[in-house]
């Protein structure tokens, strides 16, 4: 029988999360489906971002360094994602973009590479890998001599051979939202002699992750779609501890240093996941994280990324069961596997024809989507604000959309500078 909307009302009434939706600023009448790009707004960011200007900086200016332990929040923070990923206190901290991140562990695994296994040449990723991924993976290779290799849907397992030094995976696609089994790649991998590198943008705040119990690598992460810590909110870098003092990273920036208020001329890497920190954190955004990685600690009353999880799946289902009813013989083709082992928390359709401006449509609608090129429509679902009913009724409005040709309307073809 199919989920009413009255159903979906009742699921939220019995939704042990629910009381985390009042902890965002939504906008009302609009229903937000694009937490996996850009999270919602936590309540208390705004607060707190006035007490650092104003108490932390306008006062007590400098000396917050040390009375308010801004020193410190690379390393506070990071301890805080670490319990959403499975990693131990002291061994992430929040620090850069993922971009920058990538570049210090990929340097960091190539340099390890090379000294155990001088023969293996090859870092292997995907075609779809997010491109920022690629880019840095294939300046890395130039620089040392390796070899970029991508490969298609279903041929990761295949290329691991002796020639393999890294392995870069995304483990939840950006695209399709196809998530990979982070313990069995993990494993393939070092029976190869290889080392793994995760990019966990898609995964980190949204999918339970278990970075030791999969016996990871490295790991890196974004910071401002479900950890919902801001545009442009830093990243984090995560190092297994049997490798974090092998190798200097190749950032050798002076907070990595081990005593940077010495002002040595020589540099020597700090202990530990310490020495991947670069240069000076940017104090406001990393009190914005911080409030933002909260709200999903918060859940930790709840059942924690379990119950997360649950909710996750049961969000993404409707929406499919509901795309599939509604929207049947529209064009829309689903990217996104059913099966919960191998899906993270978003649905995605590619349409050969218009899939931006029906995007555009949406939102117009305050249905927020995003398109990603060349015809991916992307849905999001963020359970610690995203209802059933909301689900629902996006599903309503995209079949309207679709049947009555809305979006062929000019103004939704229009591309603005920022694609969403």
């Amino acid at each position: 029988m199919a989920t009413t909307r009255e159903d979906c009302i009742e699921l939220d009434r019995r939704d042990p999360l629910a009381p985390l939706r009042e902890l965002f600023e939504l906008p009302p009448q609009s229903i937000y489906l694009d937490g996996n790009s850009l999270g919602a707004l936590p309540k208390a960011t705004a607060g707190r971002l006035a007490q650092v200007v104003r108490q932390e900086w306008g006062r007590d200016l400098i000396g917050s360094w040390n009375s308010a332990d801004w020193i410190g929040l690379p390393g506070r923070v990071g301890d805080k994602i670490a319990r959403l990923v499975g990693a131990g206190a002291s061994e992430l901290v929040a620090a850069d973009s993922t971009s920058v991140n990538l570049y210090k562990v990929l340097g960091a695994a190539l340099t390890i590479a090379r000294s155990d296994a001088p023969a293996a040449r090859r870092i292997l990723s995907e075609h779809s890998n997010f491109p920022t991924d690629l880019y840095i993976a294939a300046g890395a290779a130039r620089e040392r001599g390796f070899d970029l290799v991508l490969a298609g849907p279903g041929e990761i397992e295949r290329s691991i051979d002796e020639r393999l030094a890294v392995l870069l995976l995304t483990h939840v696609d950006y695209r399709s939202g196809r998530m990979h089994d982070m313990a069995r790649l993990t494993r393939l991998a070092h029976d190869a002699g290889a080392l793994v590198v995760w990019d966990l943008a898609h995964s980190a705040g949204a999918v339970p992750v278990d970075l030791h119990e999969a016996n990871a690598d490295f790991a890196v992460g974004c910071g401002y779609k479900y950890l919902n810590g801001g545009p442009g909110a830093p990243a984090f870098v995560w190092v297994h501890p049997s490798h974090a003092d092998r190798f200097e990273q190749p950032l050798s920036g002076w907070m990595g240093h081990a005593a940077p208020f010495e002002f040595d001329a020589g540099y020597r890497p700090a202990g530990g996941i310490a020495r991947y920190l670069c240069g000076t954190p940017p104090i406001l955004s990393l009190a914005a994280l911080e409030c933002g990685v909260d709200t999903v600690l918060a859940a930790e009353r709840f059942g924690g990324m379990q119950a997360i999880r649950r909710k996750s799946l049961a969000l993404s289902a409707l929406f499919a069961e509901r795309v599939d009813a509604q929207c049947a013989g529209s064009g829309l083709a689903r990217l996104t596997p059913l099966p919960d082992a191998e899906r993270g928390s978003q649905i995605s359709y590619s349409r050969a024809d218009g899939a931006y401006a029906i995007v555009q449509a949406l939102i117009a609608r305050g249905v927020v989507g995003d398109f990603r090129a060349p015809d991916v429509l992307r849905f999001g679902f963020t359970p610690l604000y995203t209802r059933h009913v909301d689900v629902f009724d996006a599903v309503d409005h995209l079949a309207a959309i679709l049947r009555s040709g809305e979006w062929q309307q000019p103004q939704f073809s229009r591309r603005a500078a920022v694609v969403t």
